[in-house]
């Protein structure tokens, strides 16, 4: 897996970033979800430069012009709820791309620490020979991606797969390193250094889901 974590460069993308993260700032749901979806653009516009592109001559009012364009088919797949204002961000970037969506949710058996990830809902178009986009952001276990990636297998293979998410912890991404293949490419704008017991990221910014839509029962 190739992983490009753009934390690691100064850009705008640490300001939204540092915003999502903020105690304050993150009680204002709606300015949450645009972050994000900025977030998601930011991403956006750096995977496609790992797409395939080709040479396509354009008619303007004064004459012609060959311009390089993405020859891809690119399918968002995006895990609800959190999954949403990412997955904006990225399609409006990717106007033609086609959309897939799961759900999956963690859960705790008698309020304990251990959890399984229950998929309960997925709808995709075929995946064959296309540019799989899978999105989640919160990269905490790895788990949720494992089983989003097995409720793929049936949709065809995809020609490349790339992972956008806003936050990892190092170990989610040493767990789906050895799941996806070694092809993939993760687009990650922060990583940190570990997890809680309960599997959220620290420091994180708490749940995602909660944040951009309000709290769950």
């Amino acid at each position: 897996m190739t992983i490009h974590n753009l934390g690691d460069q100064n850009s705008v993308l640490n300001q939204f970033i540092s915003e999502i993260r903020d105690l304050q700032i993150q009680k204002d749901p709606m300015r949450f979800r645009r972050n994000i979806e900025r977030i998601g653009e930011i991403l956006g516009y750096e995977f496609s430069k790992e797409l395939a592109y080709h040479s396509k001559t354009v008619e303007t009012p004064l004459g012609n012009k060959s311009m390089h364009l993405s020859q891809d088919q690119v399918v968002i797949c995006s895990i609800l709820r959190a999954g949403l204002p990412l997955h904006q961000g990225l399609l409006n970037y990717f106007d033609a791309a086609e959309n897939a969506f799961i759900s999956a949710y963690r859960k705790h058996e008698n309020n304990e620490d251990d959890f399984e990830v229950v998929v309960d809902y997925f709808a995709a178009p075929s995946l064959e020979g296309k540019v799989l986009v899978l999105t989640d952001p919160m990269l905490a276990t790895g788990r949720t991606l494992e089983n989003v990636l097995k409720g793929l297998k049936d949709h065809g293979t995809p020609k490349q797969i790339h992972i956008v998410s806003v936050i990892g912890s190092k170990t989610g991404i040493d767990y789906i390193k050895d799941i996806f293949p070694e092809s993939t490419h993760l687009w990650i704008a922060a990583v940190d250094p570990e997890l809680n017991a309960r599997g959220y990221i620290i420091p994180g910014i708490g749940d995602a889901g909660d944040l951009a839509y309000g709290q769950k029962l």
